[in-house]
């Protein structure tokens, strides 16, 4: 199909991402918009027979960290398998550009340790073509994608490019560093981005455990790059921070986003340190937009969870010194020592020296069985302590003879934040609340152990229709979520609405069918990496620009997407 011929879905039920009712009608794409949506239209040159399916807008995901990726890969999955129209990268701070030749180990270390992306990936995936974030969007904007890319401008590459190593380290930034960081961010969204994004967590280390360079940024720094975006007048501000049940660090924020005059999105998790501090950030949030400030809180439509088997990252006896000896072998070398039993009672008998790496990996209580279908919402009677109670064995016991199933490919699942009180009755308070959007799925990024894009994907099966311990939500509700809140949010009126002039990103859904498959491990990096996939079934198909990209589950060929270059404006 070319840009000149039209494409017509024919007889599905629309729902238009506006929040309202659906309604069945015949839907026309001409030259990459809707051109129009009624009964009964004139045939078109190509038609999808959409009869008893849901035709939605394309997804629109805020959170992702395709930043390499999408130097090497035409097919942005996991993200695109699961409805994902619109991707933004360079979230928390992290990403290649802007970047000096002799700076490019600095930022590879720093992203095999947030993203959990080895080094002999990036090493030899990156072309490196470029230096500056400008040059950096000129080789995104010569390639095609099976979605629509768009930026931010990340902080942490911004430091270490104006202040190398003393960025690194964490220094101050002297005046001048600021004034130049502030004129390269302000120069990166003029040339397309959508935003400027920053860490303050110490959960975003290298590997050898060296915090991120923007963790201790003073006000100052960020007050000034603030201010140039606020001449700019365009872009929003991502931020994840720790918080540590401080409102002097909300405070900083919110005079932060006051200077901006722009959006600003910060992540919103549930810790089990401190439950119900979320509400107090929620709380702080809605004052300050009442107050004329413009404040999100991003969510997550299901717990922060790791994956863990013996072919990935993470497994429950990482650490310990008999792991260590054997977790660069292959998955046949390690089975084959795994079950020789001398082996096992050697590494039952040791400990993880690592306390902090030992109860995310070993507390029981809090390691389930994922399953296929995998479920995200276990009770705590299907817990690995509770499995063991049950059957009078030790746990670790019982999760190895588990992980060994499967030809050990079976994983078990960790939920980190979100899961408190072993179910997602919190999730539905985040997601609900006037003054948050549905993100932080990651796509990209923790490859050995995340694999959250498919929380899109979640939303409509668990959360709309699948749901048996707590309310679900209507289905035309998590649409709008899903669609136009999120791109409004970011400043792109050309999507996230089915209606005509809008751009033609598109859904076909097999709502009966809509199921998420289990994650699988598979080694497509460059170098052979391996990172952690998951897909979904029920996408009849799903449309970039007018152009079918996927039928089915299935990469039509098409690659229509490109490097989105700043807001736009509704048709």
């Amino acid at each position: 199909m070319t840009d000149s011929t039209s494409l017509v879905i024919r007889g599905g039920t629309i729902f238009d991402g506006s929040g309202g009712d659906p309604y069945d009608a015949d839907l026309r794409v001409e030259d990459g918009r809707i051109a129009e949506i009624g009964p009964n239209l004139p045939k078109g040159d190509e038609e999808i027979d959409a009869q008893g399916h849901m035709v939605t807008p394309g997804f629109v995901d805020l959170h992702t960290h395709y930043d390499a990726q999408v130097t090497w890969s035409n097919h942005i999955t996991p993200s695109s398998w699961n409805g994902v129209t619109t991707a933004m990268i360079g979230t928390c701070g992290v990403g290649f550009a802007p970047c000096l030749p002799e700076q490019r180990d600095m930022l590879v270390k720093l992203m095999e340790g947030v993203e959990d992306i080895p080094e002999v990936v990036l090493t030899e995936g990156l072309p490196w073509n470029w230096e500056t974030f400008e040059e950096y969007l000129d080789t995104l904007d010569a390639r095609p994608y099976d979605l629509d890319v768009v930026t931010q401008v990340p902080h942490a590459a911004l430091r270490v490019y104006v202040m190398g190593q003393r960025g690194v380290n964490r220094e101050p930034a002297t005046a001048d560093d600021r004034a130049k960081m502030a004129q390269l961010a302000a120069a990166g969204i003029k040339a397309g981005a959508l935003g400027f994004s920053t860490s303050r967590t110490l959960n975003h280390q290298t590997l050898a455990g060296e915090a991120i360079p923007t963790l201790e940024a003073e006000e100052a720094e960020l007050s000034d790059i603030a201010g140039a975006i606020s001449n700019v007048g365009s872009g929003w501000m991502q931020v994840i921070s720790d918080f540590n049940e401080s409102d002097e660090e909300f405070a900083m924020l919110r005079r932060i986003a006051k200077r901006a005059g722009r959006p600003l999105s910060i992540t919103v998790l549930q810790r089990d340190r401190n439950p119900e501090w979320w509400r107090d950030i929620m709380g702080q949030i809605s004052a300050a937009n009442a107050d004329g400030a413009k404040i999100v809180g991003q969510v997550l439509p299901r717990a922060t969870g790791t994956v863990m088997s013996f072919e990935i990252s993470q497994n429950p006896f990482v650490g310990r010194p008999s792991w260590d000896k054997i977790a660069n072998l292959s998955l046949a070398d390690k089975l084959a020592i795994l079950r020789q039993p001398d082996f096992r009672a050697q590494i039952m008998s040791e400990t993880c020296p690592d306390e902090k790496l030992a109860n995310r990996v070993s507390n029981w209580e809090r390691i389930f069985p994922l399953g296929d279908p995998p479920n995200y919402e276990p009770e705590p009677d299907q817990s690995i302590a509770a499995l063991a109670t049950n059957a009078a064995r030790d746990p670790a016991d019982v999760a190895y003879d588990m992980l060994l199933e499967n030809d050990g490919k079976t994983f078990l699942y960790r939920p980190i934040s979100n899961y408190t009180y072993f179910n997602l009755d919190t999730v539905s308070d985040m997601m609900q609340h006037p003054n948050t959007l549905v993100g932080l799925g990651d796509g990209g990024a923790h490859v050995g152990i995340i694999c959250d894009a498919s929380a899109i994907s979640y939303l409509l099966t668990h959360w709309t229709r699948d749901r048996t311990r707590g309310d679900t939500v209507p289905l035309p509700w998590a649409i709008k979520r899903l669609t136009h809140d999120n791109a409004s949010t970011i400043g792109l009126n050309d999507r996230g609405l089915l209606e005509p002039g809008r751009k033609a990103d598109i859904n076909v859904i097999d709502y009966d069918k809509l199921r998420l498959r289990a994650p699988e491990v598979v080694y497509d990096l460059p170098a052979g990496g391996r990172r952690l996939i998951q897909k979904t079934d029920g996408y009849a198909a799903t449309i970039v620009a007018g152009k079918p990209v996927y039928r089915n589950g299935e990469a039509t060929g098409a690659l229509p997407g490109r490097l989105v270059r700043g807001m736009k404006g509704a048709a």
